[in-house]
């Protein structure tokens, strides 16, 4: 019943799916499927009908379970297939097919097999995601596939009907596989290439990532490592239908991407077992490619460059001849045919005329051209770096030689850890040349890093001849002359006669004799080298030396110096241009020559010099006969060229730098002793320490060499150092004088006045009469006085500037020069004595201004007679009477004449200045003259200098209010910031605001700590009615430090007028501020009334008087002795005006008033006072 049931439902089942009834088709299948759930079939009509009836999932369900029922049908497989395949997704739709693939192969259905490999194959050709995906389908076909037993029961194909089976493509896949290993060898060798390019972008990105070749290091270890390429390479190689271009091709390949591998793994760790093999692999197709001379240019290269070759004999002549035949037009072909002509060895081993004339012409161009045009195309041969430094070596160009050695050492390292091939004997090859090199380059400046290299290389190699002889050198330029001789001497042991080393071996152990004393036996072993260089070409020069050097022997033994002389000129007529016998001969005319020549020798030592810049001996005679006739031009030029000479300034334009940076021991210090003053002179400062530093490193002890870059440093602005250098000259030599006077002079540039006052008194104790320092303590005196004016310490600037007066009045009694230096000196320290209206000391004063006045004279003629009448010094001495005698000295000074433009400018600017001042003091007749004539000099001063801000400045004061159009030019044409001030005020005025803001708020926002710019602000504000704004630009003005009296005057009287106003809520303490700025105001002008009557007016208005007294400094109780301070009595402010008879004509009508400050006079009465006192709170002090 069961059975029947089950095979009528698949009966009905499968004529449903006939007719594409496929829901009656479900519905029997599950009917079986309730009664027989482990039904194959029925699953498998179930899954079709679910397929048709779009139910895709539950399809795919069903196949899987009916494949576990029986792995081994195909119907579910199929169906499965079909699955994927209507829902597009192929890498289950591939999966599927290798499941059908499996079946029909243990079946040994070779046909349906190959149709599915097929499917599979087209599958990923349309729908290539990687590379690598077609190749493994493409890899089915190959005789390691698992699948090629049953794929090779196919027929052949036949080609003339390709259509005839299902199963063509497979056929010639099997019958053939070279083209299916060549299809899947371009597409992994694209899928590698792609796979390391977009990991190198990604990584590149990463944080913390390498560099681009560390990246692609390790990308290539990852890829390489995983790599099927060369199992596929080797595929090709073995097929027997392979071609030989193809077998060549695939070779280079394989090379290629071996060598790509190599340089990807490291040299240590773990990988470095892998790197060792992989190296012998690629060693091993080098030398296979070699051997049957294929024509691959990395093969031969790497050939030739990994060779561990000790000379380039060693690279064999036989390779190099089959490279430039197998390679006519590669650079390295050009290279080597440059080597072989230049070295004299033919270009083939053919020596009969027809061969060679087929070999380029030896004489068509330079040998040593072509090697330097194919060098340039090179750069990453170690064989191209290695025939170049050579060559560089033999013509003695060793800086080139050092830089190519250098690049050549920095490509075996490379190698060495790309390749993991040790080149031992090419990189000893490489540091010979190099240290070789470095011995001969101006010797002894290389000799530490040469020594190295050398004892390096004998610690290997302890016979090496050319290291030991290099190591002789360095020992002779030491002195070390038995070791030197020693060294020559093992050369001689080691080497054959016939080879060129031994003959300068001899040489130099001849010369080692002569200098440890030897002379006899050294002159018999120099005979004897001469003898050994008879008759052999190209050794002019080792003749010339050798009998130079015979000639010295003679010369130390100091019996027979004519015999000398002869071996002299034979030398030059061996080599005229042999410099030391020039040298030599020199000498021999100056000391040996009866009677000396001066002038044969001086030619011989130019000619020398000429010749060879090396010549120290030569150079620094010449340069001690031109310093004699004060050719200071031409020291220069010895000094440079002799420094060249050593190496000095070699290699780039910052030569000199690196000299000083580095750690370069000069071998004439002299040459750079010379050329320090040189650029001292010239005031080239950096240049001269530099100079100063190089000499000083070969000679530290040298006193003369510190106390010069002391000099260069303090006129460079680098004091600190400049204090160091001269502490050590000191040190050296503590009785230098000098020395002391340019530490002083350095505390003096430093504001360091007081101590360097002390330091010219402590010269001049020892030299009373030294005017050089007398000069320097007056100027010291007068900037220590105008440091401490600043500072608000009046009567010590009143003793520092009489203190430079008669510091400068010594000077003139001790000699005649620097007269007009000096009087500069007396001119300003006097105009500074003149901005006071009163003395401390005034009878120090007065006899100071008393010696000055009868050195000047006045004539009748004079610009300022009709200026100054009577007599310069009065008593009581005043400020005015100090101007008088300022514009006198000024004057003077000018008379006595200046050099240059620049001092006579200044001169008449000094002059100008004073006059101006003059005129704001004097009477009317005399005002308007000395007004005039102080414009007459400022145009006489900006015609010697028209550049100077300062001039242009002072032309526009003087012309302030005359003339305010003539003002506005002069300050255009300056540039300083207080100009832009100067030209503000100037605008205000003359009643224009608007420019007058716009040009102060430029000058203060150039310099916010000028005071003028504040100040001309503050009266802006007031002229736009801006009260508030004004008062507190004007308060914050007077906070600033610089010297501004009538800023204070005016805020003092602002203060004042403020809180003296009826109905003002102004408490009495509000005027302290006021009255401690007028306390400044009246140190700086003692005899001012206006500002004397408005101090009392403030004490009185605050009844604080007492207190007011004692915080007082005592520079303002001393102002007036008859002040009586009684609280409460507001007359008492009064006792600070003076007497008008006791006042100067200009302070005499202000007694009345306060002081017309900017724009207007202010009254100020009794009414202040009450109306101030009715405001005060009761129980107030």
């Amino acid at each position: 019943m069961s059975t029947a049931f089950v095979k009528g439902k698949l009966k009905a089942a499968r004529e449903a799916i006939g007719k594409k009834d496929y829901q009656t088709a479900l519905d029997a299948s599950s009917q079986i499927l309730e009664y027989e759930s482990d039904n194959y079939n029925a699953k498998v009509f179930m899954g079709l009908s679910l397929l048709e009836l779009g139910q895709s999932e539950r399809s795919e369900q069903t196949y899987r379970s009916a494949i576990e029922l029986n792995p081994k049908q195909a119907l579910a497989w199929q169906g499965l297939s079909r699955v994927y395949e209507r829902s597009q997704s192929w890498d289950q739709y591939v999966e599927s097919l290798f499941g059908l693939v499996k079946l029909f192969s243990k079946s040994d259905d070779a046909t349906k097999c190959a149709e599915t490999i097929q499917k599979i194959v087209e599958l990923r050709r349309e729908r290539v995601l990687t590379h690598s995906q077609l190749s493994d389908a493409l890899s089915l076909y190959l005789p390691d596939s698992p699948f090629y037993s049953t794929l090779s029961s196919l027929p052949p194909p036949d080609p003339t009907n390709p259509i005839a089976t299902t199963t063509n493509s497979s056929q010639s896949a099997v019958q053939n596989s070279l083209p299916v290993l060549e299809e899947i060898v371009s597409l992994l060798e694209k899928d590698e290439q792609e796979t390391i390019e977009q990991e190198m972008k990604k990584r590149r990105t990463r944080l913390n990532a390498g560099g681009p070749e560390e990246i692609k290091r390790e990308v290539g270890r990852e890829v390489y490592s995983a790599s099927k390429l060369p199992v596929f390479y080797n595929e090709l190689l073995n097929h027997p239908n392979t071609s030989d271009e193809l077998r060549r091709s695939t070779e280079s390949k394989l090379l290629r991407h071996k060598r790509q591998f190599l340089q990807a793994l490291p040299s240590s760790g773990e990988k470095a077992e892998i790197k060792k093999q992989l190296m012998t692999e690629v060693q091993e197709l080098v030398n296979g490619m070699v051997l049957l001379q294929i024509p691959d240019e990395l093969a031969w290269t790497m050939f030739i460059d990994e060779q561990d070759a000790e000379t380039l004999e060693d690279y064999g002549l036989s390779h190099l001849r089959q490279f430039m035949q197998l390679f006519p037009g590669l650079p390295l072909t050009r290279l080597i045919q440059g080597y072989l002509i230049y070295s004299g060895i033919p270009l083939s081993e053919e020596k009969d005329e027809e061969s060679e004339s087929a070999q380029p012409n030896e004489d068509d161009s330079d040998p040593f051209d072509t090697i330097l045009d194919a060098f340039s195309s090179l750069q990453g041969s170690i064989f191209a770096h290695r025939v170049l430094a050579s060559i560089y070596l033999w013509d003695l160009d060793y800086p080139n030689a050092i830089s190519i050695a250098e690049a050549g050492l920095e490509l075996v390292h490379r190698s060495e850890n790309a390749s993991g091939k040790e080149l031992p004997s090419v990189k000893k090859a490489f540091n010979i040349i190099l240290a070789t090199s470095l011995v001969h380059l101006y010797p002894p400046k290389h000799h530490a890093r040469a020594l190295r290299i050398i004892d390096d290389i004998l610690q290997q190699d302890p016979d090496n001849a050319q290291s030991l002889m290099g190591k002789g050198s360095i020992l002779q330029c030491s002195k070390d002359w038995s070791r030197a001789d020693a060294n020559f001497s093992r050369v001689l042991e080691l080497l054959p006669e016939d080879k060129d080393d031994v003959i300068r071996a001899k040489e130099e152990h001849a010369w080692c004799q002569v200098q440890l004393g030897h002379l006899e036996d050294g002159a018999e072993l120099l005979k004897a080298t001469i003898d050994a260089l008879e008759g052999i070409e190209g050794r002019d020069e080792d003749r010339a030396r050798c009998w130079w050097r015979l000639g010295r022997a003679y010369w130390e033994m100091g019996v027979d110096r004519e015999t000398a002389y002869g071996h002299f000129i034979t030398s030059l007529k061996c080599s005229p241009t042999f410099a030391p016998a020039f040298t030599s001969l020199g000498v021999h005319y100056l000391e040996a020559a009866d009677p000396p020549d001066p002038s044969r020798a001086s030619k011989c030592f130019q000619k020398a010099f000429e010749l060879d810049a090396r010549e120290g001996d030569a150079a620094r005679r010449l340069a001690e006969g031109f310093a004699e006739e004060r050719e200071w031009d031409l020291v220069e030029v010895v000094a440079k060229r002799t420094i060249e000479g050593e190496g000095g300034l070699e290699g780039t334009e910052e030569g000199s730098e690196r000299v000083v940076s580095g750690r370069y021991l000069a071998t004439n210090a002299w040459a750079w002793k010379a050329l320090g003053v040189v650029e001292l002179n010239r005031r080239n400062y950096s240049s001269a320490i530099q100079a100063f530093q190089v000499a000083l490193r070969a000679q530290p002890e040298d006193q003369l060499s510190w106390l010069r870059l002391g000099e260069a440093y303090s006129k460079a602005g680098r004091h600190v150092a400049a204090v160091k250098a001269l502490t050590r000259a000191l040190e050296l030599q503590p009785d230098d004088w000098i020395c002391s006077y340019l530490i002083a002079d350095v505390q003096r540039q430093t504001g360091e006045f007081q101590e360097a006052v002390d330091s010219f008194e402590a010269i001049l104790q020892e030299r009373p009469e030294e005017s050089g320092v007398l000069m320097s303590l007056s100027q010291t005196h007068l900037d220590l006085g105008q440091s401490e004016l600043s500072d608000g310490f009046i009567a010590r600037a009143e003793r520092s500037f009489v203190t430079a007066i008669r510091t400068s009045l010594r000077f003139l009694q001790s000699g005649p020069g620097f007269r007009t230096v000096v009087w500069k000196t007396i001119s300003d320290a006097v105009y500074q004595l003149s901005q006071s209206t009163s003395f401390f000391d005034e009878a120090d004063v007065h006899r100071a201004l008393s010696e000055i006045a009868p050195l000047i004279s006045l004539d009748a003629g004079s610009r300022v007679s009709g200026i100054l009448s009577g007599p310069l010094v009065s008593s009581p001495v005043t400020g005015s009477s100090a101007l008088r005698v300022a514009v006198a000295s000024y004057n003077y000074r000018i008379s006595l004449g200046l050099l240059d433009n620049a001092a006579t400018g200044s001169a008449w600017f000094d002059l100008g200045v004073a006059l101006n001042r003059f005129s704001t003091t004097a009477y009317e007749e005399q005002r308007s003259k000395a007004s005039k004539e102080a414009i007459s000099c400022f145009k006489e001063a900006l015609g010697l200098d028209p550049g100077n801000d300062t001039y242009w400045r002072a032309l526009g004061d003087a012309h302030f209010v005359s003339h305010p159009k003539i003002a506005q030019h002069a300050y255009i044409k300056a540039l300083e910031i207080n100009n832009k001030a100067k030209l503000g005020l100037l605008y205000l005025y003359h009643d224009d605001t608007e420019l007058a803001n716009e040009a102060l708020y430029k000058a203060q926002t150039l310099d916010p700590d000028y005071t003028m710019a504040w100040v001309g602000q503050s009266l802006v504000a007031s002229r736009n009615e801006h009260h508030r704004d004004s008062r507190a630009l004007l308060e914050h003005a007077v906070s600033l430090t610089a010297n501004a009296p009538d800023a204070d005057l005016e805020f003092a009287k602002r203060e004042f007028t403020r809180l003296s106003e009826p109905g003002s809520s102004g408490a009495p303490d509000e005027l302290f501020p006021a009255f401690f700025i007028l306390s400044r105001y009246v140190q700086k002008r003692p005899d001012d009334a206006s500002g004397l009557h408005l101090l009392g007016l403030v004490c009185a208005v605050a009844r604080a008087a007492p207190r007011c007294y004692q915080d007082a400094p005592t520079s303002v109780r001393a102002l007036s002795p008859r002040l009586t301070v009684r609280s409460h009595l507001h007359h008492t402010a009064y006792s600070f005006m003076p007497p008008l008879h006791t006042l100067s004509p200009p302070h005499a009508p202000a007694a009345l008033c306060c002081r017309p400050s900017w724009s207007r006079t202010i009254w100020i009465n009794q009414s202040h006072v009450h109306a101030l006192s009715d405001a005060r709170p009761t129980g107030g002090s």
